[in-house]
């Protein structure tokens, strides 16, 4: 977790937000010496799915017969 004073957090607060939002790295303000303040990212958001698409990248080493079913048709007439 990175440390920073408060005087030096009031000058460079907007660089030291961005910086944070990307590292998503918590900063600790201290006001001499002592802890005052944490700011930290938000948490994801809990509701987004996570991506599928590209989820099974590079996972087929080789397929020999291209052309050919990948698997056997299912009877569904019953």
């Amino acid at each position: 977790m990175k440390t920073i004073a408060v005087s030096a957090f009031r000058a460079a607060c907007l660089r030291l937000i961005g910086q944070m939002h990307k590292d998503r790295e918590p900063i600790t303000i201290t006001k001499r010496g002592e802890p005052v303040a944490v700011l930290s990212p938000l948490p994801p958001p809990a509701d987004e799915a996570p991506l599928i698409i590209g989820a099974m990248k590079g996972s087929v080493l080789r397929y020999d017969e291209p052309f050919e079913p990948a698997c056997e048709p299912i009877d569904v007439s019953a």
